[in-house]
């Protein structure tokens, strides 16, 4: 039975991050900035209360009448009793001969184009952890880009404001940044777990580095973006930000509208029509969320059973990537040109140059990354190179201009050289039939 390492990771995440923003507001309180610490205690509290009500909707604690979890989850403790649930089922697991065990079917990894179907023989102890793991990697990723990383934003805002970086703060900013990578690095894995259920999938080390250092460059380089940018242009942060979020938002239902599908009722059984649409906008609102900050892997897909678009788009992949370049670009222009006397000692090209660059390796270790290091690699009908060479060249046939104008152009030069050549030739008749009228003149 697999360790439940994940499980350990997302809660000393969630415990450090959580008592270093009650620390730090402490800090904002005793200074007198009760802005700063209203807004830090928001981004705290808020992704804690999501996570409670998260981890209840997936064990289904209502349905089960558990009223000591539930009373925990309101004080705020739910991630420590789940913990402790499932290091206690991870000890006591094999010391009792289960009386019931399930068989699940799974399918290797093709080998020399032949693919073998394993039996495994899963217990009720390995049952309960595998939902207490889903359940801490999608409460991860809620806290990551609900909570930490607008509370990084936040405090690296405050930081350029001060001018001043103190030690709480610094620790602070580092813990969220680890939260936001390590939630994008779950929706990774939860991506692959969910497109390619029927495989028995094994992440390799390899694959783990190049996710962390393709979402740390990702996210760094973007919430310093938008710091930037915020900081001289004020007025102009939250019309940018509301676009980024709503364009998100509305996507997903955007498409569910055009496919004229029914309105998804299989959720929950014990969900209303109502509850069900509460839901479905909490999933889109953290799927607006996350791509604010960097590219969802999983992408929502709300006339699916699952909810979920399990093919792999890489057109989609690359149009944002494009895009989110230039949002950057064009931001960091826009800060470049109204930047105030507190940019008076940064050398501003440099710092463009190194953002723009670290963008760059964050595309590069995606690369790497699908290219050969993706676990299911050999499953893509194209790979990434060869998706990102077909994109490249259809928005180059976009850019082009159309046959029948190159034609109508060339024609006209032609024309225009015949033209030209005849009043040339007409020029040097005229020169040679001058001196011959002189002399008859003279005569």
């Amino acid at each position: 039975m697999k360790f439940p390492g994940s499980v350990l990771v997302s809660l000393i995440l969630f415990v450090a991050e959580t008592a270093a923003a009650l620390c730090l507001s402490g800090a904002y309180r005793a200074a007198g900035d009760r802005m700063w610490q209203w807004l830090t205690l928001l981004f705290a509290l808020l992704p804690c209360a999501l996570v409670q009500l998260s981890l209840v909707f997936i064990h289904r604690d209502v349905s089960r009448d558990r009223p000591l979890v539930l009373l925990l989850h309101i004080l705020q403790l739910g991630p420590l009793v789940r913990c402790v649930e499932v290091f206690y089922i991870y000890f006591h697991a094999g010391r009792v001969e289960e009386p019931y065990v399930s068989i699940t079917k799974k399918r290797q990894m093709p080998k020399d184009g032949y693919s073998e179907e394993i039996e495994k023989e899963v217990g009720q102890a390995e049952g309960k952890l595998c939902t207490h793991r889903s359940a801490f990697s999608r409460a991860s990723v809620i806290q990551a880009f609900l909570g930490s990383a607008p509370q990084l934003t936040l405090q690296l805002y405050i930081c350029v404001l001060q001018q001043e970086i103190t030690a709480a703060r610094s620790i602070f900013m580092v813990l969220s940044l680890l939260s936001i990578v390590y939630g994008a690095l779950r929706c990774n894995i939860l991506a692959i777990k969910i497109n390619y259920d029927d495989y028995d999938v094994s992440v390799k080390p390899a694959a783990y580095l190049c996710i962390f250092m393709w979402r740390s460059f990702e996210i760094a380089t973007r919430v310093t973006v938008l710091v930037l940018f915020s900081s001289v242009l004020q007025i102009w942060t939250l019309p940018v930000v509301l676009v980024n979020f709503f364009g998100f938002f509305f996507y997903p239902w955007i498409l569910f509208w055009q496919s004229k599908s029914p309105f998804p009722e299989n959720i929950e059984k014990a969900l209303s029509r109502v509850g069900t649409t509460i839901v479905l906008c909490l999933l889109t609102f953290l799927y607006a969320g996350i791509n604010m900050f960097c590219w969802s892997a999983v992408q929502v897909k709300l006339n699916d059973p699952d909810l979920i678009n399990k093919s792999q788009n890489w057109y989609r992949l690359t149009v944002y990537y494009m895009l989110r370049f230039i949002e950057n670009a064009f931001l960091l222009l826009m800060w470049y040109v109204y930047k105030t006397d507190i940019y008076l000692y940064v050398c501003a090209p440099l710092l463009v140059l190194q953002l723009l660059i670290g963008y760059c390796m964050a595309v590069l270790f995606m690369l790497v990354f699908y290219q050969f290091c993706h676990p299911c690699k050999k499953l893509f009908s194209s790979s990434i190179s060869e998706g990102l060479l077909s994109c490249f060249k259809f928005l180059c046939f976009i850019c082009k201009p159309p046959k029948s104008t190159v034609l109508m152009d060339k024609a006209e030069m032609k024309s225009e050289n015949t033209d030209e050549a005849w009043s040339s030739s007409k020029t040097i008749d005229s020169q040679k039939g001058n001196p011959h009228q002189s002399v008859s003149s003279n005569a």
